[in-house]
């Protein structure tokens, strides 16, 4: 293992930092004391660790749609509709494909060929291919922070890029931009490259710039258990705080039943400040974020504002401190901005309704809280201990190992035994647990669960309740049920 949860070498990083600057033109645009000066100078509205913290003391729920387009004037105006008529509080940049995969030249082409067609080629924004410049256009063409949203293994051209921009929110990491993502790259190279993108944000803290870092929590957004993607969320905010990281967001992906997603959240923000501080990390500030259904969605526009209102419920009354939104349309492809729009306000409005309301039965919290704290602590502690207390090694290890899992998920570097299941009342289980290392009281747990569905559902437990489940938000039922 070359990786190490150490804070980097300064030199190491300044020669690796000529590489990555000089593997793309634009990246010679980069001057980081110049992007000190011009990130000081934003106003505070305009720096998502600000507008975080202000949410955070006020118990308000901030929006934060999905948008990302080729064209540099097209996206302006897209993100200007989002604010002002969406209404959202913090803004989105979604990076195309090709950048995702450091195609530089691919995507150079697309936007070349979109502009001659007069449609767009490309899934998002190529912000590398922009550069500094050009990027500087959108944070001064809007009145709220924008955060990059992403899906690259090696993000570190385009974290020097945007960051330098004024761009305050950079979400992503080792594992949660990998696993459910690549199939071909190696973790620890990932975690190393990731390393690089944290020890930069750091170096932006020493200047009082408190640049937000934020987890993918949904990861492969398939029924994924709520233990896994908080242990995951864990490992990574430990690794950003270690290379100076101030402001971290931990995320997760709504699995559908409301007292799972409340108490999931609870335990998330709970757990991800206790390991943060048992590591020394006393000084990051901690926020969470709750995605809205990342699987199936109804094609039905009127079905699929059901799906986007319950899940605003989980958001409201665990006082999450984002909520990313989904639109009405994820069933037939890029949402319209119109779409984006009013599932903004859709959000809003539940959330406002539900204000100082919680109707969730404390005991069944109480018992789902106990579940996932325990089956947390179970991944974290092995982690740890079979990476001799480094977290990183421990990690790499891990889903080398099955100690750590991730369902459906492409990449050939982790182990795959992982299967999810819905139980009775709709909450994310374990049909197949895999390697991780979970004692009986919890295997059992999760065994009495499957059997009371078998029989309600007067079937067994099999991998068809697997597939039905799958399917199931989309066919208009939370539980696949047998018809």
């Amino acid at each position: 293992m070359f990786i190490k949860n150490k804070k980097w070498d300064h030199k190491y990083f300044l020669n690796m930092r000529e590489e990555v600057l000089n593997s793309w033109p634009t990246g010679r645009e980069v001057n980081l004391k110049e992007a000190f000066l011009y990130l000081t100078s934003l106003p505070k509205e305009k720096q998502t660790d600000y507008v975080l913290k202000e949410a955070s003391q006020n118990n308000k729920t901030l929006l934060q749609p999905r948008a990302g387009i080729p064209i540099l004037k097209d996206h302006i105006a897209l993100l200007q509709y989002l604010q002002d008529e969406g209404g959202a509080d913090i803004l989105p940049t979604t990076i195309d494909s090709y950048t995702r995969q450091n195609r530089y030249k691919e995507a150079q082409l697309g936007v070349e060929e979109s502009l001659k067609e007069g449609r767009y080629l490309l899934n998002g924004f190529p912000a590398v291919n922009y550069g500094v410049k050009a990027c500087r256009e959108i944070i001064e063409s809007v009145k709220v922070p924008v955060e990059i949203r992403h899906g690259t293994p090696d993000a570190r051209l385009l974290a020097e890029i945007t960051l330098a921009a004024g761009f305050t929110s950079f979400e992503g990491g080792g594992i949660t931009y990998n696993i459910p993502y690549a199939k071909d790259v190696p973790l620890e190279n990932s975690i190393l490259y990731w390393q690089y993108v944290d020890y930069l944000v750091g170096i932006y803290a020493q200047e009082g710039i408190f640049i937000n870092r934020e987890s993918f929590g949904p990861l492969t957004g398939t029924l994924v258990p709520p233990s896994i993607s908080i242990s995951i969320g864990i490992i990574e905010a430990i690794l950003a705080a270690e290379q100076g990281v101030k402001s971290f967001s931990v995320g997760y992906g709504q699995c559908g039943n409301i007292i799972q997603d409340v108490a999931s959240i609870k335990i998330l923000e709970k757990l991800t400040r206790e390991y943060l501080a048992s590591f020394g990390y006393y000084d990051v500030h901690i926020t969470t974020v709750l995605h809205h259904w990342m699987g199936g969605f109804p094609e039905d526009e009127a079905k699929a504002y059901a799906v986007i209102s319950f899940g605003t419920i989980a958001g409201a009354i665990s006082k999450v401190t984002k909520i990313i939104v989904k639109t009405t349309q994820e069933a037939i492809g890029i949402p319209t901005k119109e779409a984006n729009a009013l599932a903004l306000k859709n959000t809003r409005q539940v959330l406002n309704m539900l204000e100082n309301q919680n109707f969730i039965d404390e005991e069944k919290l109480s018992q789902e809280e106990y579940i996932i704290e325990r089956e947390v602590r179970s991944i974290l502690n092995r982690v740890y201990e079979i990476g001799e207390g480094d977290i990183a090694v421990g990690a790499a290890k891990a889903f080398l190992s099955g100690i750590l899992d991730v369902p459906f998920a492409p990449s050939k570097y982790t182990y795959g035994r992982v299967m999810p299941i819905r139980d009775n009342e709709g909450a994310v289980r374990f049909f197949d647990f895999g390697n991780l290392p979970f004692d009986e009281e919890i295997k059992t747990f999760h065994k009495e669960r499957l059997e009371e569905r078998a029989r309600f559902e007067k079937r067994n437990v099999s991998f068809q309740m697997v597939l039905d489940d799958i399917y199931s938000i989309s066919k208009g039922r939370l539980i696949g049920r047998p018809r």
